[in-house]
């Protein structure tokens, strides 16, 4: 039984874990905007609003756990300037994910996370142009 026990595991020692967390929340912050699997995404989320809270403190205390966290100068400052204030009126909530379908070699969940605020829609999916067939290819040459 899983009683009391959080998180996914994720298939990772905790040393590992740790890092990918890092490493999303890090992209999340520089790209606003990530693609990964629904897990990953799922899990992201918790680190993310938490750093977003720290943000929303602006205090040294809090710089210094979020750059413990993230490693990034240039990160933190991005959070605390420039994301975290968008988010001053929230109480939380402040990612959102979006499903996209199966990934093509492994059919994997995949998701875009995102925070909220940066687009209101999923983006478009691609759509793939049909081949052309062999009499088409030959007509046309």
């Amino acid at each position: 039984m899983r009683h009391r026990k959080q998180g996914r595991k994720l298939g990772r020692t905790s040393a590992h874990r740790k890092a990918l967390y890092r490493n999303l929340v890090l992209n999340l912050i520089h790209h606003r905007r990530i693609r990964t699997t629904d897990a990953k995404a799922k899990e992201l989320r918790r680190f993310a609003d938490r750093m977003v809270t720290l943000g929303k403190r602006a205090d040294l205390a809090a710089h210094r756990l979020a750059y413990a966290f993230i490693g990034s100068h240039e990160a933190v400052k991005r959070l605390f300037e420039e994301i975290a204030p968008a988010f001053k009126d929230r109480a939380g909530g402040y990612t959102r994910v979006i499903k996209l379908g199966r990934r093509r070699g492994d059919a994997a969940a995949i998701s875009i996370i995102e925070f909220t605020g940066t687009s209101e829609a999923a983006p478009p999916k691609k759509k793939r142009a049909k081949p052309a067939s062999k009499r088409e290819a030959t007509a046309a040459a």
